[in-house]
């Protein structure tokens, strides 16, 4: 994978945040409800397992052809961290791609935050010369659906591990 190296976003109400070890015990809290996982599977992770799985994906991806960013969700205002956006990056400089996904703890949902940063997200990507950007969303997901037509993504008719393709069409 080539040199380039995460950096913060900012946004009107929102400052995206380079991942780091140290946002583990804060976004614990963040992450704890259950409902969460509604569509993803799995259960909250408690202070010390966030903390281990922050330091490997801040080590970065053990597989030379991909790229890890991950990004904890500042909410400004509040002085609080909310959530997370990601991208998985594959390919070279000439061929990008990049998988997206976001998270906000429940009780700042439903006030746009995964659109704005998820928007931000894509912006990014697209400054780094990504050229496919997708995201995999259950069908019943409805919410997380809104937050990528937000984003500029829309639905394929690819399925996979029963989530529907979303992509930002190229153009």
């Amino acid at each position: 994978m080539d040199a380039l190296k995460i950096e913060a976003v900012r946004t009107e109400r929102l400052s995206l945040v380079p991942l780091a070890v140290e946002h583990a015990d804060e976004m614990a809290g963040v992450l704890a409800d259950p409902a969460l996982h509604a569509f993803t599977g799995g259960t909250p992770y408690s202070a010390q397992a966030l903390r281990s799985r922050y330091a490997r994906l801040v080590a970065g991806s053990p597989d030379a052809s991909q790229t890890w960013w991950n990004w904890v969700i500042r909410l400004r205002a509040e002085k609080s961290l909310v959530g997370t956006v990601q991208a998985t990056v594959t390919g070279s400089e000439f061929a990008r791609a990049a998988e997206i996904a976001w998270v906000v703890g429940t009780r700042w949902q439903g006030r746009g935050i995964a659109s704005e940063a998820a928007r931000a997200l894509v912006a990014w990507l697209r400054e780094q010369d990504a050229g496919a950007v997708r995201a995999h969303i259950h069908p019943d997901h409805h919410a997380s659906a809104a937050v990528a037509g937000a984003a500029g993504l829309t639905p394929t008719s690819h399925w996979h591990e029963g989530e529907i393709r979303w992509e930002l069409p190229v153009g």
